[in-house]
């Protein structure tokens, strides 16, 4: 049965760190990622990890946050660090079967029911 399970989002202070997971089931990925949606916000593409565990990141999370995977592909984590207020959103996990990362939000077949982050100032 095809799953995906976001986990370890919450309430932190600004500066601070959350770690959130994703457990897979059912699926074969070429690409895991994480997104992320304000209110009255468009979707936003955090950070991809494709099977090399190449990756990729958002201009406004690059060098804060962390994408990782299990070596089985079925875990996928958001390290995420010195937490800032426009960080705060909804957070969910992906997967694209396609051979390479897509950006486009539509070419991301499968999603979770998304964790949510708040950072306080």
């Amino acid at each position: 049965q095809a799953q995906l399970v976001e986990s370890g989002g919450g309430s932190v202070q600004a500066g601070g760190s959350l770690r959130l997971s994703c457990a897979a089931s059912g699926y074969s990925p070429y690409c895991m990622g994480w997104w992320r949606q304000a209110p009255g916000k468009e979707r936003e593409r955090v950070a991809t990890i494709n099977v090399k565990d190449m990756t990729s990141y958002a201009d406004s999370v690059r060098g804060r946050f962390t994408i990782s995977q299990d070596n089985a592909k079925d875990n996928l984590y958001l390290q995420m660090r010195t937490l800032k207020p426009e960080d705060t959103a909804m957070y969910y996990c992906a997967v694209s079967v396609w051979p390479q990362c897509p950006d486009s939000q539509a070419a991301w077949q499968y999603w979770g029911q998304g964790t949510q982050v708040t950072v306080s100032s």
